[in-house]
């Protein structure tokens, strides 16, 4: 009886010992998944945490108050290195609408204002290419709100375009457009209360591709004609605040003529104005980037040379 009693505690033991692995081999199978489970579920979480970050905008250096990014296709603006971006609203294409090749990475040149107390930018639209409405779209509230004015229509297809305020109140935008070869129509227009309208100038009925242009306070201004091969500077000036124009007079010495061939603009140097000629495209007079400086003692009816400035002047000038 004894060794019955034996033999039966043994069974028992080994059908223990076997159960109890069954058991931990079907735990070990049902585990295994639920920490793979959790593991896939935690890096499920971690990529969507991810993308949901939104792409951190690069500003484009343009003052140190204001900073723009075209990042997305989208104009924003930052103010004073703040963190929060502004949404202009405009779309990124017809920033660079008309006739325009260069890189849309930035801004055309000139063709906006970015102040602290004012923002702006000049563009065109329509659907009709000879027939385009070319607005601002400014903000006085650093974006929180937005005004757009229209400086003309109907205007042919833009090329020039370059927009400047002196002031609060004056300012002024010259466009050209409607180019065939080497002739346009070109007009300068100002506003004298901060952008909310705009007058056209008379015309100067020059035809020739304008290069530049500007005012140097609210009657004296200038439009510079010439890009295609010149062979001399055509300045026109009006000191009226462009009711009448008329050809500068540049008296270019004998060694020079066919060499500073571009005016810019000129800017107040105390009681007398200094200009800057350039070499155009194609100059070749040591190196091509020297420049003349030219001065005028009578509000820029008359130009006369005053000495050439290398390029590391000129640039910063």
């Amino acid at each position: 009886m004894k060794n019955h009693l034996l033999l039966g505690a043994g069974v028992m033991v080994i059908a223990l010992v076997i159960m109890a692995v069954i058991y931990h081999q079907s735990s070990n199978r049902v585990s295994l998944p639920q920490s793979a489970l959790v593991n896939n579920s935690q890096e499920n979480s971690l990529d969507e945490i991810e993308q949901a970050q939104p792409e951190q905008l690069q500003p484009v250096t343009v003052d140190d108050a204001v900073t723009y990014s075209l990042q997305n296709d989208q104009l924003n603006l930052r103010f004073n290195d703040g963190e929060d971006w502004i949404e202009v609203p405009v779309e990124k294409d017809q920033l660079f609408t008309g006739e325009y090749n260069g890189s849309e990475q930035e801004l055309i040149d000139n063709s906006y204002v970015l102040t602290e107390e004012r923002v702006g930018f000049l563009y065109s639209e329509g659907t009709d290419w000879e027939a385009q409405q070319i607005v601002f779209l400014f903000s006085e509230d650093q974006g929180e709100t937005w005004e757009k004015s229209v400086v003309t229509e109907p205007f042919s297809v833009m090329r020039f375009r370059k927009v400047d305020f002196l002031n609060d109140r004056f300012g002024y935008a010259i466009i050209s457009g409607g180019r065939t070869m080497s002739q346009e129509y070109s007009a300068a227009f100002l506003t004298h209360d901060g952008g909310k309208s705009w007058e056209e100038t008379t015309y100067t009925e020059v035809t020739r591709l304008i290069s530049d242009g500007g005012f140097v306070d609210e009657t004296t201004g200038f439009l510079s004609y010439g890009t295609i091969n010149p062979v001399e500077p055509m300045l026109y000036v009006t000191e009226d605040g462009g009711n009448t124009w008329n050809q500068a007079s540049i008296i270019m010495p004998e060694e020079y003529h066919e060499v500073f061939v571009i005016a810019e603009i000129p800017v107040k140097e105390g009681e007398r104005l200094k200009m800057l000629i350039n070499q155009g495209p194609t100059g070749d007079y040591a190196g091509g980037l020297v420049k003349g400086e030219f001065i005028s003692t009578d509000n820029g009816q008359t130009w006369d040379f005053s000495k050439e400035v290398p390029p590391d002047e000129a640039e910063h000038e």
